[in-house]
């Protein structure tokens, strides 16, 4: 009888220890410290979104519900991020609750905090987008390609998700999502999902995304567009007049798609769409799984502006296949994807291009590392960005610092080797998120200590500017292009024929070389040849009118179009740089006045940016 209770208490314990084994097992920290969202995900985190909407165009709002499935790490609530939202009503698993709210942060704004128990498997809310939600940019007819229609699109990242979807916005919150969404019948709706590729008779749109995505590539667009094939996986949305145009631009696409695959490993997302955006969309491109999104700046006619593509689709692998764990980390997001862009430029059109592609994102770094001269801890690949808006990071030292640390680490371990190395990263960590540290980890056991290389990675990520040793990248034709602009500071004379066969990377390395002392003799000499002021590349024609502004060129109406050009494009990268040439040229006045003009047309991302270099204030 005693041994019967003996082996019965020996059960006991062992159950017991068990179950305090499980309960420590289900308490683990997946996540990681974010200053960036208020949602606790280790307590209680999200997995998917069913989105159910309606988009109204007469309000300019967004109403509708969210249904989140969440997990419970025996949490007593759930936490949402949101920000400038109306919130009517919250479920939990169908039965109403009481939500409360936080302290709102200018940044941040505010966290959502929903009651629940350990059972609570689903969460709803009901809420609509208001006039100050940043996501949103609302555009009339007339702001349109085609000025027939109003258009409406999204811009999720940074932080900007949570101001039209209630969410966890952190971007190491994954979650798959559906969405419901009801648009005016004459329109389309497209999102970072399965799209359809024709209009709908009733206006109501259904969205699947299977693959988890983090909150910030969630992303809608409404318009009258359609849709033309590039190939049986790639393909272009945009308004009619715009969308031949765009095909013949971007025809290069599955070839893209087909040259990244070969590099490093399958693409996984089944559909690679872009879709072109009327010119108030504040970024060259923005990564959205299944359909990038993307300015019409890029239409050059002659496909030399394509590396925002061939970036974008990069952004496939390093970006939504294995995401920054937080902001902080963004450089492994963007250093990536502008090194395996390149890699691409050089598969489809050969090492010169990458090269000069290349060499221009080294003189923006340059630049960059000049600007942060008084804060050069914003030089540093790792950020500390606690108390500042993300944005604050997305800038060179991201992309081309990032750039120059794996160019620099391929050239060292050699190419072969590299490729491997990347190849399984991207395979290893697929539909994960990564921080800086648990990189670093990877790095020195998978390829450095493999291959007994000794390497400064620390100096590289955790030390402001850039190591001594750095890969040089030269160029044959940018050289020919610093002779002639030499020959001409000299003689004040330049023939045509000379730069016939020029490429956009050529013209704007040409362009950005003018020395100081350039007088405003030769500039009208350069724009009567060449007639820089009217160019249709926009890429060459913003690196024009920075120097136009600079040297107080005043010639061939350059005034009237500079402000043509900011009043009709809201690119934020294009827009920041003629905005500063007026504030570093001591022409604020100037700059305002053409800033009250064309303000109304820029997102938020980008008036926030020109709001805070030209301290205005509305």
């Amino acid at each position: 009888m005693k041994n019967i209770n003996l082996l019965s208490f020996l059960v006991l314990i062992c159950i017991t220890s068990c179950l305090d084994l499980k309960k420590e097992e289900k308490k683990v920290k997946k996540y990681v410290e974010e200053p960036h969202s208020f949602s606790k995900p280790n307590e209680a985190v999200v997995t998917h979104l069913n989105l159910d909407i309606d988009v109204d165009f007469d309000s300019k709002q967004i109403k509708g519900s969210a249904t989140y499935n969440i997990t419970n790490n025996e949490a007593s609530e759930i936490i949402l991020d949101t920000k400038f939202l109306e919130i009517h009503s919250v479920l939990a698993d169908g039965k109403k609750v009481e939500f409360s709210f936080g302290d709102f942060n200018k940044q941040l704004g505010k966290a959502l905090k929903i009651p629940i128990t350990t059972n609570t498997k689903t969460v709803t809310v009901n809420y609509n987008t208001t006039s100050k939600t940043e996501a949103l940019q609302w555009l009339s007819p007339q702001q349109t390609a085609d000025k027939t229609d109003p258009f409406l699109f999204t811009q999720g990242q940074a932080i900007l998700t949570r101001t039209w979807i209630p969410i966890q916005d952190s971007p190491q919150v994954r979650v798959t999502y559906n969405a419901t969404v009801k648009v005016p019948s004459s329109l389309m709706a497209v999102m970072s999902a399965e799209n359809p590729k024709t209009k709908t008779a009733d206006g109501v749109y259904n969205f699947k995304m299977k693959q988890a995505i983090s909150p910030y590539l969630i992303a809608l667009s409404v318009g009258n567009i359609e849709y033309k094939a590039v190939s049986k996986r790639t393909g272009i949305y945009a308004e009619k007049s715009v969308l031949d145009k765009a095909h013949e631009e971007f025809s290069d696409m599955e070839k893209m798609v087909s040259a990244a695959e070969n590099l490093y490993g399958d693409y996984d997302w089944e559909q690679f769409d872009v879709i072109v955006l009327p010119p108030s969309f504040p970024f060259g491109g923005m990564e959205n799984p299944r359909l990038t999104f993307a300015t019409p700046t890029v239409i050059a006619g002659d496909k030399s502006l394509t590396s925002l593509i061939a970036h974008e689709l990069a952004h496939s692998w390093s970006g939504n296949l294995v995401t920054n764990a937080t902001w902080d980390d963004f450089w492994l997001n963007e250093g990536f994807t502008v090194y395996f862009e390149l890699r691409i430029m050089e598969a489809l059109y050969g090492k010169d291009r990458a090269n000069m592609l290349a060499l221009i994102g080294r003189q923006d770094l340059e630049d960059e590392l000049e600007g942060f001269k008084d804060a050069p801890n914003d030089t540093k690949l790792k950020l500390d960005l606690k108390g500042r808006n993300p944005d604050d990071g997305m800038n060179s030292i991201a992309y081309d610092k990032g750039y120059l640390f794996l160019r620099t680490l391929e050239e060292t371990v050699g190419r072969e080797k590299f490729d491997v190395f990347l190849k399984n990263y991207f395979k290893t960590h697929a539909f994960s998120t990564m921080t800086t540290e648990k990189f670093i980890a990877y790095l020195n056991t998978n390829l450095l200590e493999k291959n007994k290389i000794e390497f400064n990675t620390k100096e590289w990520i955790y030390k402001p500017g850039v190591p001594k040793n750095q890969a040089i990248i030269t160029s044959d034709k940018f050289s020919s292009v610093e002779k002639i602009l030499s020959e001409f500071i000299a003689k004040n004379k330049i023939e045509a024929v000379l730069t016939k066969d020029w490429t956009t990377q050529e013209w704007v390395h040409f362009v950005r070389n003018f020395p100081k002392e350039i007088t405003v003799e030769q500039l009208t000499i350069i724009d009567n040849t060449f007639n820089l002021t009217n160019s249709t590349n926009s890429y060459i024609a913003m690196v024009w009118f920075e120097k136009a502004i600079t040297h107080n060129y005043r010639g061939n109406n350059v005034d009237t179009t500079i402000e043509a050009f900011l009043t009709s494009v809201g690119r934020r990268w294009y827009v920041s740089t003629i905005f500063k040439a007026y504030k570093d040229s001591n022409k604020v006045t100037e700059g305002l006045a053409i800033y009250k003009k064309s303000r109304a047309n820029y997102h938020s991302v980008t008036a926030n940016t020109i709001d805070g270099m030209l301290g205005y204030e509305e």
